[in-house]
């Protein structure tokens, strides 16, 4: 069939899209996939989550892309990231990486993520238009992963530039000119932490990289790459569709108001109703695979649509339906199996921090525009706001 998420409307609201494929069935052949290849998508939330899981359909996007002659030039270190890998390596570059999001490392940088909250906070004018993504949900994130990593302060901003630009949609020539600034500036900064070594993230994984832990050089500016973008990227959009969906819904928001404390309890439901990541990173079949009833036959791309299945009603029941007192823990979000998000520990502490500081200090928060004039970022794999005007 052709792919409904071509449609035009598709960016503002995908859920009627999702939920008329996931009603035919929970995984569907679709005519043009990723590279023009036919693809198969997954909407249905138990076929999405067996799929995540599944070590039949690899990552391992260098090899499903070799010798087809394509004219991109995306740099090696954004291109073949440990999101883009199998087991064994990926197993030994996620455990490089993991000790840095532990419960631990986090409780850590909660005091370094409120006081950067409030100096953002400060900045916004008292009963007049502020616009939550600029002036809190695109740099509290940037700032934290900055600091974590050791990006200087006087970097930051082009660090920011051109991390949004490799979203850059329908672009190809900008997304790959963005992978090499962020490439070659990682390059620059890990020659500059070798000169003069601290106690960072990136310090760390150097010394990994110099030490006996099997990483090489490629691997290092790699790691540190993928730390940077996803480090920020996608908690941006959780904080922006956080935001946009309490406003949207007055009953719950006011909940909020009179206890802000409860805004960790409503963190996963919503995770579930507006996820972040639209669809999960690349998958391939390497060999034949039966899923949700559908043969799916060996070398082809696989679209898991964790948004389709975060709204799926025999997971979830009434699913458009923000609901604090629903359970959502299960919700794929993070995604699910041995890639499921490295940092979803600090993403949630940031949202918690950041969501509960705006009820506290501007609780008359609402809507500065019509939700029909909201602009979404126009990319089937982050679902997030280009901006979000709101009065104070």
């Amino acid at each position: 069939m052709d792919d409904p998420t071509q449609d035009p409307r598709f960016h503002q609201d995908p859920y009627p899209a999702y939920a008329a494929l996931r009603s035919g069935c929970p995984v569907r052949r679709l005519a043009n996939g990723p590279g023009g290849h036919a693809s198969y998508v997954v909407t249905g939330y138990a076929e999405a989550r067996e799929a995540l899981a599944d070590p039949r359909l690899s990552k391992d996007t260098a090899a499903f892309f070799a010798g087809t002659g394509s004219s991109r030039r995306l740099h090696p270190a954004v291109a073949q990231t440990m999101l883009a890998c199998d087991p064994p390596r990926h197993t030994r570059l996620r455990k490089l990486v993991t000790r840095a999001f532990t419960p631990g490392a986090v409780a850590e940088l909660r005091p370094f993520v409120a006081r950067v909250t409030d100096e953002l906070l400060d900045g916004w004018p008292v009963g007049q238009q502020a616009d939550f993504v600029a002036d809190l949900a695109v740099p509290l994130p940037v700032v934290v992963i900055c600091e974590l990593l050791g990006v200087p302060q006087a970097d930051r901003p082009d660090v920011r530039r051109w991390s949004g630009e490799l979203f850059a949609a329908g672009r190809p020539g900008v997304i790959d000119a963005a992978s090499h600034s962020l490439a070659e500036y990682m390059t620059g900064l890990i020659a500059a932490r070798r000169l003069d070594p601290g106690d960072r993230l990136l310090d760390r994984l150097v010394a990994a990289r110099d030490g006996d832990d099997r990483l090489s050089e490629e691997e290092l500016v790699s790691l540190a790459v993928l730390l940077l973008v996803a480090g920020h990227e996608t908690t941006t959009h959780f904080l922006g569709n956080a935001a946009l969906a309490l406003l949207q819904h007055p009953a719950e928001l006011d909940r909020l108001r009179k206890d802000p404390d409860g805004v960790r309890a409503m963190l996963e439901e919503l995770l579930r109703f507006d996820s972040p990541v639209g669809t999960a990173t690349f998958r391939f079949t390497t060999e034949p695979v039966t899923l949700g009833g559908t043969d799916i036959p060996a070398g082809v791309p696989v679209v898991v649509a964790l948004g389709a299945a975060n709204r799926d009603p025999r997971r979830f029941p009434r699913p458009d339906l923000l609901d604090r007192d629903r359970d959502a823990s299960g919700h794929l979000g993070f995604g699910h199996g041995i890639h499921r998000c490295v940092g979803a520990p600090l993403a949630m502490a940031e949202a918690e921090i950041a969501l509960r500081a705006v009820l506290v200090r501007f609780p008359g928060i609402r809507l500065a525009v019509t939700p029909d004039r909201l602009e979404w970022r126009r990319t089937r794999l982050v679902r997030g706001l280009t901006s979000l005007p709101v009065l104070t």
